[in-house]
């Protein structure tokens, strides 16, 4: 199949990681003060030894407000994550090629795999809970809809371009990068071996 030249321009504004809600002044300060909870606990203790009880009690506030606030700890997680993907976003539709528009697919396919490995790296446990501490959690993320769109989009109109894209994710699931570290792969490993597989799953 002939290279795209630049693959999708953007996704479509479906696909966009949504604007949070705006909040009260008091609303917004407690969101704060449980996300900073959170992250330090988090960094202190690892994500496993961390409750919802514990993080309320640290922050000041009842538990009600954060299951309110975030419905488990999968969505607490996106909460974290979310500063770091939104940023990823902007660069994979409107930053510079290879990994924003303006790249063949197959070059744009690879910067991605390679880009969502590096932000994987910087905090696999938070990424591995969104994904993990529900069923389906993964799935109900945003940005995984994004991911998903952009990467169908790569593969150049194949009438499973959706599956194909879910492909490419699964090989990048915090849950299965985790065992392969354990298990003694490096993430040189795992990019390499990551960007070879999408090239065949996407046939771009």
């Amino acid at each position: 199949m002939p290279a795209q030249v630049s693959g999708p321009r953007s996704a479509s504004s479906r696909e966009l990681l949504p604007e949070p809600p705006r909040e009260r002044a008091d609303a917004a300060r407690n969101r704060r003060r449980v996300l900073d909870a959170a992250e330090r606990l988090f960094r202190e203790h690892g994500v496993d030894a961390v409750s919802m009880d514990a993080i309320a009690r640290a922050a000041g506030v009842g538990k009600g407000t954060v299951f309110r606030r975030f419905g488990d700890r999968s969505g607490l997680a996106a909460a974290l994550l979310d500063e770091r993907e939104r940023a990823l976003q902007e660069l994979m539709l409107s930053g510079p090629p290879p990994l924003g528009p303006g790249a063949p697919a197959a070059e744009r396919a690879e910067a991605f795999v390679r880009a969502y490995l590096a932000h994987l790296r910087r905090a696999l446990p938070v990424v591995r809970l969104s994904e993990t501490a529900s069923p389906g959690a993964r799935y109900r993320i945003g940005s995984y809809r994004l991911w998903r769109a952009h990467l169908a989009a790569l593969a150049g109109g194949a009438p499973d371009a959706r599956y194909r894209a879910e492909a490419v994710l699964a090989l990048l699931a915090a849950d299965l990068v985790t065992a392969q570290l354990a298990e003694g792969a490096t993430w040189a490993d795992l990019e390499e071996a990551a960007v070879a597989a999408t090239g065949r799953l996407l046939a771009c």
